[in-house]
């Protein structure tokens, strides 16, 4: 485990290097100049050659890419162009808000898409599997900006039931909760979806097995067939996906962030570009790409320590 785990933080490393630069590089070709947002288009040349100077803009892009790498080294991602305040602190004051949206997102997909799959595997091409297979294909088609939009209209606008943005009191209050209900719905179902397609895939390759017939033949009940021989090989690489969702869900939340106006990530990541702050763009980008990162190595570390057949030499 420990030489595997090496490996994989060895291919982590020039990977995360590999993001940084993409980031540098897509944030600085975006057109418009943050200097004169801020100034605005009215502003003398002067004033905008001397704020260009001191936030380091007139600076050969070669020496501000060696300058941002540099600050990362030290876990400095430097100060927003806007507010002023430090990039870190920033994101450390949104960040909790994306993580609790995409483990609550998560867990509902999850109590969606495992039942819905091993139904499906169990009736293979018949009614509850069309049911299921339908019900997942509407659930990875459905556009994210649509289902919101739906959601709110039926949910916040017609019937009342429900807040249609914010973020509420707290995570555990019951306003907190009325609030999360909408995003949180809109982001499980496309993971939804996807899940109970692979849970089904996987429970009728292992159905499938040899040893699945021995059981079978010696005369065990079904239900202990699914249990005890089924599920617990069909379940590594479902619960290994799962951990690829949840970086998906942390970096992909952006239009539901701005849309039920969650005060997290992705929406910080939309006013950002929109004004130009280059730190905070890099800073939002490199944090949604190391979740993603973080998310694949723990989901690969766990698949690893769940099937030993990823063990054997």
């Amino acid at each position: 485990m420990t030489a595997y785990l090496l490996r994989r933080l060895a291919q982590v490393l020039p990977t995360a290097l590999l993001a940084a630069t993409l980031v540098f590089a897509l944030v600085h070709l975006v057109p418009g100049d943050p200097v004169e947002m801020m100034l605005g288009e009215g502003a003398r040349a002067a004033d905008v050659e001397s704020l260009r100077r001191d936030l380091g803009l007139d600076r050969p892009l070669l020496e501000q890419y060696a300058s941002f790498l540099g600050g990362l080294a030290r876990g400095d991602l430097g100060r927003s162009l806007h507010s002023g305040e430090p990039v870190l602190a920033t994101l450390a004051e949104r960040f909790p808000a994306t993580l609790e949206l995409a483990v609550a997102s998560l867990i509902v997909a999850l109590l969606v898409a495992l039942p819905l799959g091993v139904v499906a595997a169990l009736y293979r091409d018949r009614v509850p599997d069309h049911l299921a297979r339908l019900l997942a294909l509407l659930g990875v088609s459905m556009p994210s900006f649509w289902l919101a939009l739906t959601l709110i209209l039926l949910f916040a606008v017609q019937l009342q039931w429900l807040p249609p943005s914010g973020l509420g009191d707290s995570p555990w209050s019951l306003d907190g909760v009325r609030h999360m209900v909408l995003p949180v719905l809109v982001l499980a179902l496309g993971s939804a979806g996807s899940l109970a397609r692979y849970t089904r895939s996987a429970m009728l390759e292992v159905i499938n097995r040899d040893y699945v017939r021995t059981a079978r033949a010696k005369g065990l009940p079904a239900a202990a067939v699914y249990l005890r021989h089924v599920w617990p090989n069909a379940a590594p690489p479902v619960l290994a996906l799962a951990g690829l969702h949840l970086g998906s869900l942390v970096g992909g939340a952006v239009v539901v962030e701005t849309i039920f106006a969650w005060p997290g990530l992705g929406r910080l990541a939309v006013t950002s570009i929109l004004a130009r702050d280059f730190p905070t763009t890099h800073g939002v980008i490199l944090t949604l790409a190391a979740g993603f990162i973080a998310a694949n190595l723990l989901a690969d570390l766990a698949h690893h320590a769940l099937d030993p057949r990823l063990r054997a030499p």
